[in-house]
């Protein structure tokens, strides 16, 4: 369920914020608070965190905590840490994300988590922490994503404008070759899996959403999205909705069956960057790192987004990801905590 599921009841608060036509400004809904806080060791003064995710095999949050050093894998159920896995040497910098890890994925019984320092991936047994290999990469990556029909490690690096994509040959010391090479000219930013259709999707930093055959690992497609500034990507494979969320201030949702053609676009504070879908309840979560707010949409069968609520997170708060049971989480970079928001 990530880029690289679930009915719940609707309480009075967002009831409320039903009232809202599409067209109204997002931040006429009222303001609700997150309900829980959860710090993490090492970041009283801060922490770069980006690809916050959620791992449905271990039923663990993922959060590589930034310069920490450190992946830290939270229970959703308890808010509490279920682990804590060294990955690097602990950065400097005091929010810097460039340093440390800020991603991490799972597949076959191994967790990879990206490595600034070198730069590389590490490769973790995911039962005990174990460190079993150390990829080195040709630049410095952004998401880190698994592929598990082809078992296939993807990475993305911005500053090189490319995808490195790693076969993986499972045993108790995984093998690691490098399969291809991905140029994406002004890009790649996020990246999603649909295996339906045995495609990738990535954006370019202007305009455009790039579509990339799994199987040959070649561009396939180029769509024009309605975002001055596409970020991040989130996918509803079963409804063939690709929703793009727009650093401006706004999230839209592209047809994948048909082009990419433009289904519907909606507010949002501005600022956005990493957004969640949960397919089962039909809610999009979208923060905005600039106006330190979270918007919770529901998504028609047409692709029309309504806002039903809008939770007040931080500055800087731009990552969030979902259990898929009503349970959100939001990082709050700054502090060097992550919001929890419970979906009613």
């Amino acid at each position: 369920m990530r880029k690289c599921f679930r009915l719940t009841a609707i309480c009075a608060a967002c009831l409320a914020g039903l009232a809202l036509t599409v067209a109204a400004p997002v931040t006429a809904a009222p303001l609700l608070t997150p309900q829980a806080v959860i710090r993490i060791a090492g970041g009283e003064h801060g922490i770069g965190f980006d690809d916050i995710g959620y791992f449905p095999s271990l039923g663990t949050i993922s959060i590589p905590a930034g310069q920490t050093g450190n992946l830290v894998l939270l229970d959703p159920a308890s808010g509490k840490v279920a682990a804590t896995y060294r990955i690097t040497t602990p950065a400097i910098s005091m929010y810097g994300r460039e340093q440390g890890t800020s991603s991490a994925t799972y597949g076959n019984g191994y967790i990879f988590a990206s490595d600034h320092g070198q730069p590389g991936v590490v490769v973790l047994d995911a039962r005990d922490g174990k460190v079993l290999e150390r990829v080195k990469l040709a630049s410095g990556p952004d998401y880190v994503c698994y592929l598990e029909s082809r078992r296939e490690l993807w990475v993305t690096e911005p500053r090189a404008q490319q995808i490195q994509v790693f076969s993986i040959a499972p045993g108790p010391k995984p093998v690691i070759t490098l399969n291809s090479i991905i140029p994406i000219a002004g890009g790649p930013e996020s990246l999603v899996f649909d295996t339906d259709l045995n495609r990738a999707y990535t954006n370019l930093w202007k305009d455009k959403t790039l579509v990339i055959d799994t199987i040959t690992h070649k561009p396939v497609g180029e769509w024009n999205d309605p975002c001055k500034g596409p970020r991040g990507l989130a996918l509803d494979a079963a409804k063939g909705f690709l929703f793009v969320g727009c650093t401006e201030g706004k999230v839209a949702v592209l047809d994948v069956n048909h082009g990419g053609k433009v289904l519907a676009t909606a507010p949002s504070g501005a600022g956005i960057d990493i957004i969640s879908d949960n397919p089962r309840s039909q809610h999009l979560y979208v923060p905005g790192a600039r106006s330190a707010s979270m918007t919770i949409f529901k998504v028609s069968p047409s692709g029309a987004l309504h806002a039903l609520a809008v939770y007040r997170t931080a500055k800087g708060a731009h990552c969030v990801t979902d259990d898929g049971k009503g349970r959100v989480f939001v990082c709050d970079p700054h502090a060097g905590t992550i919001l929890e928001i419970k979906d009613p």
